[in-house]
């Protein structure tokens, strides 16, 4: 991937509390994680937007089916960690 040097401003604190984290070189990696990951937050809320201003808000029931959905998931992950050679 292609990279670009630029300035920006910090503050001294925050460049502090991240050196602490990764060596001098790493301060550059880490701050563009934190960009990326804004840039995906970002992007999803205004996925998040079209999809509603298309379909409609979520309804609490629809809200509420996805988390239950999401947390059978995560109990089968945990099912499958706990027991590796188990079937699926």
């Amino acid at each position: 991937m292609a990279t670009r040097k630029i300035t920006i401003t910090v503050p001294e604190d925050l460049v502090e509390s991240i050196k602490e984290r990764v060596d001098s070189r790493g301060v550059s990696g880490y701050i563009a994680a934190a960009a990326a990951h804004q840039d995906a937050m970002d992007r999803l809320r205004e996925l998040a937007e079209r999809l509603e201003a298309e379909h409609g808000a979520v309804t609490d029931d629809e809200q509420q089916a996805a988390l239950d959905r999401i947390a059978a998931i995560d109990d089968w992950h945990d099912e499958q960690r706990s027991h590796p050679g188990a079937a699926a």
